[in-house]
C-alpha cells in the first residue's frame, strides 16, 4: 500500500518537508478554502497539485470533496449542487487526481465527547462516552423524543450528571460535539458562531421525516448522477463509514455494517463506486468483524484508513486504541489488503497527542508525533507481511 498522510493545506503546521522526511509517499488533502457546494476550479487544483509535487510527493487522495446537506436531504438546490460536484470531479480528473473520499452522514461527520481523553502513559486521544452524549442530547440540545433513544440506566446517569455539570462544562461539551466537529476544516458551523446549539437544531430539523430508506435512495440518486463523470475520467469514489457506526441524534446512518456496504455497492454497481475502509470507524461498532469486512470488500475498496478502537462490552464507550491493538486487528488488515489490493493508498488515521503535540494547535486526532509513531508501526507491519508472503 502507498503510505499517505492527511495534510490540511499550505497553512498546516505540519509541512510537506517534514512528511517527506518520515517516509510519506502520497498526500491526502482538499481545497479547504472553497466553501461547500462551490466548484473547485481546475487552476486551483493544479496549483495545489504542483505545490505537493515540488516536494517529491503526489496528491493521492482528495479528502474530502464534501457532499452538501441539501444533496442528502433533497433541498431545492440539490440539482445545482450535483452539477457543481460533477464539474469539480471533472476538473480533478483532468488534473490526474482520481481518488475521492466523501461521506454521506447527516449533519455530523464524526462524534466524540472528549477530544483529549487522558491515557495512563501520559498521552491523550479521542473518546466517546454514551452517557455524556445522552446528557448533551437530552439536556443541552433538548431534542424532542431524545429520551426514547437511551436506556433507563443511561437516563439516570444523565440526571446525575445534570447535578454536577457547570455552565463551563456545558460550553466545553458544546464546543466538542458541535463546534469542533462542524468546524473541522470546512463545516457548517464555525467558532465565530455565537449560537451553535440553535444552528445545530436547525440542521437537525432539515432531516425531519427522513428515514434510512429515504437517505439510502438519496445516496443512490447522487451516485448514479456522478458515475458518468467517474467513468469518463477514471475517478474512484470511496465513501467513508459512519463515525461512530450507529444511530445518533435521531438521524439515519447508512454506512455502518456489512449489510449497509453491500447495499450501496449493489445500488450503483459500478467499479468506481467504492469504499474508504476506515478500520477505526468500523471497529467502533460491536456488530462488525473488521477483518471479515476487509476480506469481503477488498476488491471495492479504493482507500484505507488504518487505526483501531477499544469498545466497552456494553457499548457504553469507545476510545482510540494503539495501532497494534484494539478490535480492528490492523496486522491482519494489512495482510489482507497487501494480498488482495496492494496498490491502495493508505493513511494512518488518528494518533495520540504526545511529545509536545498539544502545544502545536493540531486538529483533534491529527497530531504529528502520534501519527508518526503509528506510521512507523504500520510501515513495519507492511514490510514484514511482504517479506513473509513474498509480495
Amino acid at each position: 500500500m502507498e503510505k499517505t498522510w492527511r495534510w490540511f493545506g499550505k497553512k498546516d503546521k505540519i509541512t510537506l518537508s517534514m512528511l517527506r522526511q518520515i517516509g510519506v509517499e502520497g498526500i491526502v488533502t482538499a481545497l479547504h478554502e472553497i466553501p461547500n457546494g462551490e466548484v473547485w476550479p481546475l487552476e486551483a487544483i493544479l496549483d495545489l497539485k504542483q505545490y505537493i509535487e515540488s516536494y517529491g510527493l503526489r496528491w493521492s487522495v482528495v479528502e474530502s470533496l464534501p457532499v452538501c446537506e441539501a444533496i442528502k436531504y433533497v433541498g431545492p438546490e440539490r440539482e445545482q449542487l450535483i452539477e457543481n460536484y460533477k464539474i469539480s470531479l471533472a476538473n480533478l480528473g483532468k488534473a490526474g487526481v482520481k481518488t475521492i473520499c466523501y461521506n454521506f452522514m447527516p449533519v455530523l461527520d464524526w462524534a466524540r465527547t472528549d477530544l483529549a481523553h487522558p491515557y495512563p502513559n501520559g498521552t491523550t486521544s479521542l473518546y466517546f462516552d454514551r452517557k455524556t452524549f445522552a446528557y448533551f442530547d437530552c439536556r443541552i440540545l433538548q431534542r424532542a423524543g431524545a429520551e426514547k433513544d437511551y436506556s433507563e440506566a443511561e437516563l439516570a446517569a444523565v440526571e446525575e450528571m445534570a447535578k454536577q455539570m457547570t455552565p463551563e462544562d456545558d460550553a466545553k461539551l458544546i464546543d466538542t460535539i458541535i463546534v469542533k466537529t462542524q468546524g473541522f476544516v470546512n463545516g457548517n458551523i464555525t467558532e465565530n458562531d455565537r449560537e451553535p446549539v440553535v444552528l445545530f437544531r436547525k440542521l437537525l430539523a432539515l432531516y425531519e421525516g427522513i428515514d434510512k430508506d429515504t437517505l439510502r435512495e438519496n445516496m443512490r440518486y447522487f451516485l448514479a448522477a456522478i458515475m458518468p463523470v467517474c467513468d469518463e475520467y477514471g475517478i474512484n469514489m470511496c465513501v467513508h463509514p459512519d463515525d461512530p457506526p450507529m444511530q445518533i441524534l435521531g438521524l439515519p446512518r447508512i454506512v455502518t455494517c456489512a449489510e449497509d456496504i453491500r447495499w450501496f455497492l449493489n445500488a450503483v454497481d459500478n467499479p468506481h463506486n467504492g469504499l474508504t475502509f476506515c478500520a477505526g470507524s468500523l471497529s467502533a461498532g460491536l456488530q462488525n468483524d473488521v477483518p471479515a469486512l476487509a476480506r469481503e470488500f477488498a476488491g471495492r475498496t479504493h482507500f484505507v484508513h488504518l487505526r483501531s478502537t477499544e469498545v466497552a462490552p456494553d457499548n457504553s464507550y469507545f476510545q482510540e486504541a494503539d495501532h497494534l491493538g484494539g478490535r480492528a486487528n490492523v496486522i491482519e488488515l494489512v495482510r489482507i489488503f497487501e494480498r488482495e489490493n496492494p496498490n491502495l493508498p493508505m493513511r494512518v488515521d488518528h494518533g495520540p497527542t504526545m511529545l509536545g503535540d498539544e502545544e502545536k494547535g493540531y486538529n483533534a486526532g491529527y497530531s504529528f508525533h502520534g501519527r508518526m509513531l503509528a506510521l512507523g508501526k504500520v510501515d513495519g507491519i507492511m514490510a514484514t507481511v511482504r517479506q513473509l508472503e513474498n509480495l
